[in-house]
């Protein structure tokens, strides 16, 4: 239920946010040169930091869509997609798999770090998607001096974070938050509703990922370690990233913020491996070729290497339990005796029942 509000009031939050007339000033700060297309990206990064990265890849979408009159080159669009990613996998409100760490009990400082390995992903690949797309069709944007920012929309999405921040520390519950917040909201300006029945479906697309996932047995998964979280990220380019989240929940003993930024960004070398390569590509079906946007998008699956062993050789392996009091099943068959969990002493050890010897 906690998951269902948070996803169908970020969706909300998105809207709130593209008809605030924010995203319709970026194009008159872009430069003319490949610099333009390079701080699109940015741009991008920075807004799924705050926004879903869905919302912030198809605000970069729609935008790129003016600026290159309709001529976006692949290797772009890739990039476009792994910059919505590589900013939502050290926010807890950025990305779904963040939040669904959130929460399960993860801190939001314990994604943070993952900033480290994206914002030196983000530097690679920015650079070469911004000089793919100059050469395929540079910048022609047209001055936007008649948008208008609705600076109380701007109020309405500022609420929606605080109440997500606020009520998830002091209830353990964040969507209760961001509905309270919206319900206010509500009351300055009219909320887009109708954003709701278009949610749904996707929602609960997301919910039977996570549902089927916790019945795969966590024993079989390999134990916790940096080389199985940068496999993950492999994985997750060709299987969504929600399921292999509620995984390594269910496992535990990850280090959150490197685990983040594997199958947050990892989802962006395949236009399927992620929620919003699905959602882009409804924009530019072109890019919907695995071979094309592999050949094109080289450089996004070089940045994530390149990323993670950055992050890996500064901060090392930091596992951390999201719940250090996990009930586990009785290692005796047929066990009488009365289930009681014990701490884990330290990560990767198997805590056992204080009956069981």
């Amino acid at each position: 239920m906690n998951l269902l509000g948070l996803l169908l009031g970020f969706a909300l939050l998105s809207k709130i946010f593209e008809e605030s007339g924010v995203p319709g000033t970026l194009p008159k700060f872009l430069p003319n040169d490949w610099k333009g297309p390079a701080l699109l990206l940015v741009f991008i990064f920075i807004l799924s930091s705050f926004l879903d990265n869905i919302a912030a890849a198809l605000i970069g979408g729609t935008v790129a869509l003016v600026v290159f009159k309709n001529k976006v080159h692949i290797g772009y669009i890739a990039a476009i997609v792994a910059a919505s990613n590589a900013g939502g996998s050290g926010s807890v409100v950025g990305d779904t798999t963040t939040t669904m760490m959130w929460i399960d009990g993860v801190s939001p400082l314990n994604v943070l770090h993952a900033y480290v390995a994206a914002g030196v992903a983000l530097v690679f690949f920015v650079w070469f998607a911004a000089h793919q797309q100059d050469r395929y069709h540079p910048i022609q944007k047209d001055s936007a001096t008649d948008v208008k920012i609705d600076w109380l929309k701007i109020l309405i999405v500022a609420l929606i974070l605080a109440g997500a921040i606020i009520s998830n520390f002091l209830y353990d519950m964040p969507a209760l938050g961001v509905w309270i917040a919206i319900l206010i909201g509500a009351m300055i300006r009219p909320i887009p509703w109708k954003e709701v029945p278009g949610s749904i479906r996707g929602t609960i697309f997301l919910l039977c990922l996570v549902m089927c996932a916790s019945l795969m047995p966590v024993e079989e998964l390999p134990d916790a370690s940096w080389v199985t979280a940068f496999a993950l990220g492999f994985l997750s380019a060709v299987f969504d990233n929600i399921p292999l989240t509620k995984l390594c929940l269910e496992q535990g003993h990850y280090d959150w913020g490197m685990l983040a930024y594997t199958v947050g960004f990892g989802g962006s070398m395949i236009w399927f491996g992620s929620s919003a390569g699905v959602a882009i590509t409804n924009k530019f079906p072109e890019a919907r070729n695995v071979v094309l946007w592999v050949k094109n998008g080289w450089h996004v699956a070089a940045a994530y290497v390149i990323g993670f062993f950055v992050l890996y050789l500064l901060l090392g392996w930091e596992p951390a339990d999201n719940n250090e009091h996990k009930i586990i099943n009785c290692p005796v068959p047929n066990c009488p005796m009365a289930i009681k969990p014990i701490s884990v002493s330290e990560p990767g050890t198997i805590g056992y029942f204080d009956a069981v010897k």
